[in-house]
């Protein structure tokens, strides 16, 4: 365990934005985690689990302690059973596409879908991250946690992690009560894949058979085509979610807007693309100051050099206002401000 003060923290958010931690604690193991919240000194001040940060906007800075989990380590844990699917699990400080290509080189499917995404292993459970038809819930069998109370074990199976569209119980009932130390995954060692999307679909067609190689390089194709690379220009990727309304909403959009994107959700409710709306009023590509929106995908804000945390706040407050005024539609943000 190492503790550090007065930590700048451009490199630890992918806004690049230049703040400052009064304290950050590395965590290189679940006991290390376990020990530290144990102590009373682990609650003397407000605390942030902090991955990759690239789903957070700091607005200013951070007067507590971030806990930076470094955990590592990735293994195959069941046998191959008659059913074809293999358990395998990653520590919380894995990088997840890196996780990703193990899983695929070692032709296991069921996160291929998932390429690309930025950030690590301990935040997929929390986000429940999603991309062309699957998200992490599908795969998902445990999360092992340590309790921020009192520094306990305890492991949540799937159930009990109340996954939702890009939220998980410990993103709401449970935020902060838990640190991620390791999850783990169910996965297929049969081909079953999934291209639901025709986008998809047709960026594998043009390399060829369908594979798990080839469905994650189609991903990564698409997404490097519209998604602006953090480590060239300041972005947290989706700053918002889509938009879930229900059928009847949807169908009253539709009529008004017969080109409006509406996919398939849970029974009686339909989603709607957001970065058309965004786009739909005007806001693609617009700049305001050194904060903008892309100029392929509407739904990623940017900082372009000396933005702040405010200002890049400030422009999703005036998207979210435009927005609700042409479609009465209240944008719900995937990002999470501190």
């Amino acid at each position: 365990m190492m503790i550090y003060e007065n930590v700048r923290l451009k490199k630890y958010n992918t806004f690049g934005l230049d703040y400052t931690a009064s304290h950050m604690i590395h965590i290189k193991s679940q006991k290390e985690a376990s020990d530290l919240f144990k102590g009373i000194t682990s609650r003397e001040k407000p605390f942030l689990i902090l991955g990759s940060g690239s789903n957070i906007l700091f607005k200013g800075d951070f007067d507590g302690t971030i806990i930076y989990p470094e955990i590592g380590g990735i293994r195959i844990e069941g046998k191959y059973d008659e059913t074809g699917h293999v358990v395998v699990s990653a520590g919380a400080g894995v990088i997840w596409d890196d996780f990703v290509v193990w899983t695929v080189n070692k032709g296991f499917g069921g996160l291929e879908n998932l390429s690309l995404i930025p950030g690590k292993v301990g935040a997929t459970p929390v986000q429940n991250i999603g991309a062309y038809g699957v998200e992490v819930k599908d795969s998902i069998i445990e999360v092992t946690t340590v309790s921020t109370d009192d520094g306990t074990i305890r492991t949540f199976n799937n159930d009990e992690c109340k996954f939702g569209y890009r939220s998980s119980i410990f993103k709401t009932g449970y935020k902060n009560k838990y640190l991620v130390t390791r999850v783990y995954y169910r996965l297929r060692t049969n081909a079953e894949l999934y291209l639901s999307y025709a986008s998809l679909k047709e960026e594998v067609s043009k390399l060829g058979k369908e594979s798990l190689k080839n469905i994650r390089q189609a991903v990564i194709n698409i997404r490097r085509n519209k998604l602006p690379d953090p480590e060239l220009i300041g972005n947290a990727g989706s700053f918002f979610k889509n938009s879930v309304v229900t059928e009847t909403i949807a169908e009253n959009l539709k009529k008004e807007y017969p080109s409006i994107p509406v996919y398939e959700d849970q029974e009686g409710y339909k989603k709607l693309a957001s970065g058309w709306l965004i786009d739909q009023c005007g806001w693609k590509g617009k700049r305001m100051g050194d904060a903008g929106v892309h100029d392929k995908q509407a739904l990623v804000l940017i900082n372009f050099g000396k933005a702040s945390g405010q200002e890049i706040y400030d422009l999703s407050e005036e998207i979210k206002k435009s927005v609700f005024e042409k479609f009465r539609i209240h944008l719900e943000r995937e990002v999470e401000v501190i």
